[in-house]
């Protein structure tokens, strides 16, 4: 029989013991290994058994043993040191509390998160970016209020079938058995079609200093299909996904203003949305300012002043995209906000497809600071979205670029998180001070990684195991695998999720060439892979399949594996016993990626294409770039280049330096790429270099521009959207009519300058409206503008009464060759955040005016 409902009961601890329930519920053990040795302490064997969960140890340890601890003087000065230890970094003041000016708090909205395996709310990527995000901002005092979804199935648990397909599993989750605590007497509610009620409660994950509220439809107010709102990550069909995001985007907003009311948490100045799955929060804050007597105009832009908005994806299908109707039903007829017309709902997420809602296009039109998480993703993410800022070139689509980082704590191997301790003193937390790392031995650096990648080796062998049991195998059958793998040989990772441009079967392009290197005689290589595809993706099950399919053949199975079930636990073993991290995406569809910084943190070197961050921080010896075939449309011919590049730097290269060995035994060559992969990447890829990129660099400029907005009872919002109104409505009448130039004869020689005179038509508009610049340099050979700098031109004189104005400016002849400039007219304003804000520009419809010329 089985249960028809399931439930935690949770431990009553001895009063002697009450911290110890203190520090289990606050999440900052996942990253403090101080604590989960004290956890340990508890019940040694029982803690490997619940996997290292304290949740699940408090709810299993025999009461005779509390009662025990209770007595024990020793340990409950070692749990009241620990508790000291906490309260002490909850409060102390960090780095954030030296700034001034800075966000009173910042809401952070994400559809999952990656805080700790004992909490499955992650699918991948973003959800472990999300994680580490939190707790850089603990560690640096940056006051997030964090905001998610409680899966009740988490995303899923991976098995094998006999013949190598994923198998989803989709357990249940308690939250009384998690590191959770109920928000009492708040309910989240959000109106949906046909006069239903959407209800959820809000439960708190402490992680650190930051509060991580999760909202959860499993309540008794809800129907059945309300219920299951949120019983898995990413699954169901449109509607479901649409009302998953209502309730996170929505829904969060509401759970914020409860949260700070009940707690006396100050409330957000600036929202943070996580790709366009939270996007429906700025219509919250857009309905919240429109009944306080706003009109949606202005509401609009108090709202894009304290919003910002990063995108994680270049690739197009990773953007949410709904049917229009279905939005329009939503924010229309019974559920209509009087206040917020749905046709202005309709506009802001209208793309070049009719009848479609793009979640990332009205997240971007709905925050006035827009992200990507590489520098290359950013340049992607202009060429994806340029279309919004029309007439703008590349360069000048305001979206901008904060490179990922990672939380060493969380991933860095304990042996090497104290040696940087003991000989390099608060390193993980400071961009300096790296350089110190070459003074430390190759022998201790080397037998650390020796430990880690045995460590590794162990616990694959253990995977193993329990993998082929699930597909059937018996243990007589399945003695080879305490020779799998090998502590000694070099160990290459690739782990993360299967979709199709991350190519997880490219290194099976040429399976003989393959096979020779994980046997070779001399230089051996042996591969450990992991990674999830999305229940719905076949392709990526299929690709699964044919890696399983060749890691189980006789002669390799002890050379490559695959491990199941990809989760934090796996990751943290992969990336601190690997060698080598393996990336070979189709270039440039990795936004950023962040397991092969982990990898460095580590001591790892990276093998990688150069996309993402590896394109921006590799240097040529810090770890290997595949040579790309951009350029060939046959997608076989570019695998099958892009794996040979593979395989030659394997052979070549990596096993070259990984296998020369000094009279000592130690490979001084590769511990030098080491050294100089953690001195020169160390500093870059940490998460707290990222938080401190995200509050100097959006954050604390979006807090200003929202208070400027709402001063004065949001006077200024009034005044700007009433001249953007005006603006756009004036702007078809705005031309550049006549561009004369002089000071140059027909032979321009460097060290000359060309004086302009602009004539512009502004119609309804004033000088003041607008700024009026020369676009000037090099020309390609259709009189492209490559790289242009700009002047802005000096009105001359005041407007005239016919609409015209008259402007002028010097142009600097500075460098030799191919020379041309233009001239353009702006809106401008001091509360736009960039000249592109508008996506407003006039040019001259004919280049008259124009020199094109060679300068001598």
């Amino acid at each position: 029989m089985r249960a028809i409902r399931r439930f935690t009961v949770r431990t009553v601890l001895p009063a002697e013991l009450a911290a110890l329930g203190e520090l289990v519920h606050n999440l900052r053990w996942s990253w403090h290994p101080e604590t989960t040795d004290l956890f340990a302490e508890v019940d040694p064997a029982l803690w490997r058994q619940v996997g290292h969960d304290p949740v699940a140890l408090l709810g299993a340890v025999d009461p005779a043993r509390l009662r025990e601890l209770a007595a024990d003087r020793r340990f409950l000065r070692r749990l009241a040191d620990a508790a000291d230890d906490l309260r002490e970094y909850m409060t102390a003041p960090r780095w954030y509390q030296t700034l001034s000016d800075a966000p009173r708090a910042i809401a952070y909205f994400s559809p999952e998160y990656g805080l700790a395996a004992a909490l499955p709310q992650y699918s991948g990527g973003l959800g472990i970016l999300a994680g580490d995000h939190l707790k850089a901002a603990s560690d640096l005092g940056v006051p997030i209020l964090a905001v998610g979804l409680l899966y009740r199935h988490g995303y899923f648990t991976q098995s094998l079938s006999p013949e190598g397909w994923q198998l989803e599993h989709y357990p249940s989750l308690d939250p009384g058995g998690l590191p959770l605590s109920l928000l009492k007497d708040v309910r989240v509610r959000v109106g949906l079609p046909g006069r239903r009620t959407l209800h959820a409660q809000v439960w708190v994950a402490q992680a650190g200093r930051v509060p991580l509220l999760l909202l959860d439809s499993d309540v008794a107010e809800n129907d059945a299909a309300a219920r299951d709102v949120t019983d898995r990550l990413y699954g169901g069909g449109t509607d479901h996904r649409l009302m998953q995001e209502l309730l996170l985007g929505i829904g969060g907003v509401r759970a914020i203003r409860a949260y700070c009311e009940s707690t006396g948490h100050p409330e957000p100045e600036v929202f943070h949305t996580n790709e366009g799955h939270a996007g429906f929060l700025g219509l919250e804050r857009i309905r919240e300012l429109t009944e306080a007597r706003l009109s949606f105009d202005e509401a609009l832009e108090a709202v894009r002043a304290g919003t910002v908005f990063t995108t994680h994806t270049p690739v197009p299908a990773g953007i949410d995209r709904f049917p229009a109707e279905m939005i329009e039903r939503q924010f229309g007829g019974d559920t209509a906000w009087p206040t917020v017309p749905v046709e202005r709902i309709l506009a802001l997420g209208a793309e070049a497809e009719p009848g479609v809602f793009n979640m990332a296009i009205m997240g971007m039109r709905l925050a006035q600071r827009v992200n990507g998480v590489s520098e290359l993703h950013g340049e992607v993410s202009r060429g994806m979205f340029q279309t919004l800022w029309p007439g703008f070139d590349l360069d000048e689509v305001p979206i901008g670029s904060i490179t990922n980082g990672v939380h060493a704590p969380t991933w860095v191997g304990r042996e090497l998180m104290e040696l940087a301790g003991r000989e390099l003193p608060t390193l993980i937390e400071r961009a300096q001070g790296w350089e110190g790392v070459q003074k430390i031995s190759d022998a201790e650096i080397w037998e650390i990684r020796g430990i880690l990648r045995r460590r590794l080796v162990e616990s694959a062998r253990a995977r193993m195991r329990t993998s082929w049991r699930a597909r059937g195998s018996s243990d007589a059958e399945l003695g080879w695998i305490d020779e799998a793998l090998d502590p000694d040989v070099l160990t290459i990772g690739f782990a993360r999720r299967v979709p199709s441009y991350k190519r997880l079967t490219l290194m099976l392009s040429d399976p003989d060439r393959l096979r020779s290197l994980l046997l070779d005689p001399v230089k051996p290589i042996q591969i450990i892979i992991a990674g999830k595809a999305h229940p719905a993706d076949e392709g990526g099950k299929k690709l699964i399949q044919q890696i399983v399919t060749f890691a189980d053949e006789e002669d390799v199975r002890h050379r490559i594996v695959f491990l199941p079930d990809y989760d934090m636990a796996l990751g943290q073993e992969l990336v601190q016993g690997c060698d080598v991290w393996l990336n070979n995406p189709l270039r440039p569809l990795e936004a950023s990626g962040t397991s092969g910084m982990k990898s460095a943190l580590n001591g790892g070197l990276n093998l990688s294409i150069r996309d993402g961050w590896w394109d921006e921080w590799y240097d040529g010896t810090n770890g290997w770039a595949i040579p790309t075939a951009d350029g060939v449309t046959d997608p076989d011919r570019r695998d099958e280049l892009e794996a040979a590049g593979l395989y030659d730097l394997i052979e070549h290269e990596v096993a070259d330096r990984f296998y020369d060995r000094a009279g000592e035994g130690l490979p001084r060559r590769w511990l030098e790429m080491v050294k100089h992969t953690l001195a020169t990447l160390g500093p870059k890829v940490l998460a707290g270099r990222m938080l401190r990129d995200y509050v100097v660099g959006l954050y604390a400029p979006a807090a200003a521009s929202a208070r400027a907005l709402s001063a004065d009872g949001y006077g200024p919002a009034k005044s700007f959207a009433a001249w953007r109104l005006r603006v756009n409505q004036a702007w078809p009448a705005v031309r550049v009519e006549h561009v004369e130039a002089a000071g140059v004869g027909d032979t321009p020689e460097v060290g000359a300058s060309l004086d302009l005179r602009a004539t512009i038509a502004l119609g309804d508009l004033d000088p003041a409206d607008v700024a009026v610049e020369a676009a000037y340099g090099r020309v390609g050979p259709h009189d492209e503008l490559i790289s242009p700098r700009y002047l802005e031109l000096a009105p001359d004189g005041p407007g005239g009464d016919d609409g015209r104005a008259h402007y002028t400016g010097t142009i600097p002849l500075d460098r030799t060759g191919a020379f041309g400039y233009t001239v353009r007219v702006l809106p401008s304003h001091p509360m736009a955040c960039s000249k592109a804000e508008l996506g407003l520009i006039a040019v001259p419809e004919e280049p008259a005016g124009m020199t094109n010329g060679t300068l001598r």
